[in-house]
């Protein structure tokens, strides 16, 4: 907040005062000066300003003011070292509160975001994380996400690429586990969860193809200018397409998780209540895609049909335990 080149008005001092507040929460203490100088106004408004909050509350049961209901402030330190510190909160505390299981979800994607070459100043998030930890109804479970230098390499390049709007070439693995050599115009670079995507016409296919960055290697960008720029072809709203060749298998998925299958639900798709969660039916190109997508699903969506996928995924996930007991 600049310093005001004209007297405040009610607003003014009300938007002053919202802001102040959580500031000094999230500082603890500190010196009129200290606040006077991050908001750009005068130690006096301050003073007075803080004087203020500790007039102000919410009235209890009884309609009428008792000591909890107020704001409060260590009086000592403020009149006689010029400190400020918050000794009690009113209705702030009072407020719906994440779980801790909700947030280190939050705080675990928050660690994603942070490790991507786009979020390079990580201040921000690192200081909404630690307002997460400290919000929560209780600690929540130390989290941590792993970061790989080689997929941020390789999606700085082919982002570089994008940008000079120049061809590249690479070696794809299709889901049958076959190497294809590819020259593409890359086009659009995406991500859904923790996978990145690249959008693009392929010059094989001479089509618009969706190639996931962790089956891309021996990368070489051209200097070669693309011969299909992003206006002149269409790219579908969707990061995926359907295609006759599709598996369509049914899910039961809780309705808070519905979401997250948005991109894999054709236009038009069923939903129904059942036994408590939504069963709909999705589009997968082959039962890699649909264990790749249950993983990231765990206990909240379970194949119904067809049987052969519902036999592809319980086999997968048999397996999966077992490395865990080999390991143990």
């Amino acid at each position: 907040m600049a310093r005001p080149s004209r007297p405040l008005q009610a607003r003014d001092k009300l938007a002053f005062l919202l802001s102040l507040v959580p500031w000094l929460m999230d500082n603890d203490r500190v010196t009129v000066a200290e606040a006077a100088a991050h908001f750009g106004v005068s130690p006096e408004f301050v003073r007075s300003s803080v004087q203020l909050i500790a007039v102000s509350g919410i009235p209890g049961e009884t309609a009428t003011y008792q000591p909890d209901d107020l704001f409060d402030i260590d009086w000592d330190a403020f009149e006689e070292r010029d400190e400020i510190a918050l000794t009690n909160l009113v209705a702030i505390d009072d407020s719906p509160r994440l779980s801790a299981r909700e947030a280190a979800a939050l705080i675990a994607g928050l660690q994603y975001l942070s490790g991507l070459p786009e979020n390079m100043d990580r201040a921000a998030l690192g200081s909404l994380m630690s307002k997460l930890s400290r919000g929560a109804s209780a600690t929540p479970s130390p989290v941590a996400v792993e970061e790989s230098a080689e997929p941020d390499a390789l999606l700085g390049r082919i982002r570089s690429a994008v940008a000079r709007t120049v061809q590249v070439e690479f070696d794809y693995r299709n889901a049958e586990g076959v190497f294809e050599r590819r020259r593409v115009d890359p086009l659009r670079v995406e991500s859904v969860d923790a996978d990145w995507y690249l959008r693009g016409w392929c010059h094989l296919r001479e089509a618009v193809r969706t190639f996931r960055l962790d089956r891309i290697s021996d990368l070489v960008v051209t200097d070669a200018p693309i011969e299909h720029a992003a206006g002149e072809v269409r790219l579908p709203d969707v990061l995926f397409e359907g295609s006759p060749d599709d598996l369509e298998v049914t899910l039961d998925v809780e309705p808070g998780a519905l979401p997250l299958l948005a991109d894999y639900l054709p236009a038009g798709a069923s939903t129904a209540e059942h036994a408590g969660r939504i069963r709909t039916t999705l589009r997968v190109s082959h039962h890699h895609g649909l264990k790749r997508l249950l993983a990231s699903l765990s206990g909240v969506a379970v194949v119904v049909a067809p049987e052969d996928a519902r036999r592809a995924v319980a086999e997968w996930a048999a397996e999966g335990a077992a490395r865990y007991r080999d390991a143990g």
